[in-house]
């Protein structure tokens, strides 16, 4: 098996030290930093989205294989940095306001990062300003509301809103999720996407950047 195979299986397996010493190692051997980061990282990370979306592996599994990756990616910084190697682009997150939920969040930040994405994270509680300011500054082309609560659904309706106030509504994909949302619901308030789980999200954010 060659080195970027391996690296790939070992992320699977969750093996962050392995994942540590492998991939100086390919550094070394004169593998590109990019082709280890798709071939090996993004490639393994897409494996663990595939068996997550199937039920065949559960939260705390995907937790340690983007641990792995994690690791990877902290390695590879510097190489990709020089390599001119650019995050496919940009997607704002966050949990809607009035609501503290952040365990799915936290989890399609990494499935979107897993997909060569630049997250940039709001948090929880995130006023329908913030979104559209920070995608507005940091030129995102998505921006991803989710909720837990029924009771803060409707500020994604106000995400909405904002952002064809403040003329950018054509601009930017807005995607939404959490327990509580519907596809129907998505259509109602006018938003463009809504994926049931942290792996359809990352799918359908990465292709709205084909």
């Amino acid at each position: 098996m060659d080195i970027v195979s391996l690296i790939s299986e070992k992320l699977q397996e969750g093996k962050a030290k392995e994942i540590k010493v492998l991939v100086p190692q390919a550094l070394e051997e004169g593998v590109p930093a990019k082709e280890i980061l798709e071939n090996g990282l993004l490639a393994g990370m897409d494996i663990v989205g595939r068996k997550f979306k199937n039920n065949e592996i559960f939260v705390p599994e995907v937790l340690i294989a983007a641990r792995a990756m994690k690791a990877g990616t902290e390695i590879l910084k510097p190489y990709l940095v020089s390599d001119d190697a650019k995050p496919v682009g940009k997607v704002v997150l966050g949990t809607v306001k009035g609501d503290l939920h952040d365990i799915g969040k936290n989890l399609v930040k990494m499935m979107l990062e897993g997909k060569g994405l630049e997250v940039i994270d709001l948090g929880v509680d995130v006023a329908p300003e913030t979104f559209v300011e920070t995608a507005k500054n940091e030129g995102a082309k998505i921006i991803c509301c989710s909720a837990l609560l029924t009771t803060t659904m409707g500020e994604m309706k106000n995400v909405v809103d904002l952002c064809v106030s403040e003329g950018i509504r054509d601009n930017v994909k807005i995607m939404i999720g959490g327990a509580p949302i519907t596809d129907e619901f998505c259509r109602q308030i006018g938003a463009d996407a809504y994926t049931a789980d942290a792996a359809s999200c990352a799918e359908v954010a990465r292709s709205f950047f084909d």
